[in-house]
């Protein structure tokens, strides 16, 4: 599987290290940036990591910034693309399984390591299931074509 990822200076540590987990397990990874502590926005980051999803270049993608939540505001600007912000594992799990969500938000200032290996984990390993939930999906996709 193919996960694009990507930061600002707030998460770039978290992101090497993630970047680290995800390659030793296997998994291709495009790393969108940045690459180092230096000041930056944000935006031009997670906006290409969540691109990627959505054009298909990546199947799933994280981003990463201080608090998790700049990165998954920019992200679900990206049609077709459904991020959450995950601070356990019940919602990485749970938002896998009920809102097929393909990019996963990470707080570096606000998980600890362990915790995020763990959420990045879960939320890789967990399948959509569909059903009911599909409906569910697909309404979210219907009110991102909506007209204002």
């Amino acid at each position: 599987m193919k996960i694009s990822l990507a930061c600002d200076h707030g998460g770039f540590e978290f992101k090497e290290s993630i970047k680290g987990i995800l390659t030793d397990k296997g998994y291709e990874v495009v790393d969108f940036g940045t690459y180092s502590l230096d000041s930056c926005d944000y935006p031009d980051f997670a906006s290409k990591a969540a691109k990627a999803v959505a054009n298909g270049e990546c199947e799933k993608g994280i981003v990463i910034c201080t608090t998790g939540i700049g990165v998954s505001i920019v992200a679900n600007k990206v049609k077709g693309i459904r991020c959450a912000l995950c601070t356990s594992v019940f919602q990485a799990e749970m938002t896998r399984k009920h809102n097929d969500t393909n990019v996963l938000a990470i707080g570096a200032g606000v998980t600890g390591p362990n915790l995020a290996t763990k959420i990045v984990e879960t939320w890789l390993d967990t399948e959509f299931e569909g059903g009911r939930h599909q409906r569910r999906v697909d309404k979210i996709t219907d009110v991102e074509s909506e007209e204002l």
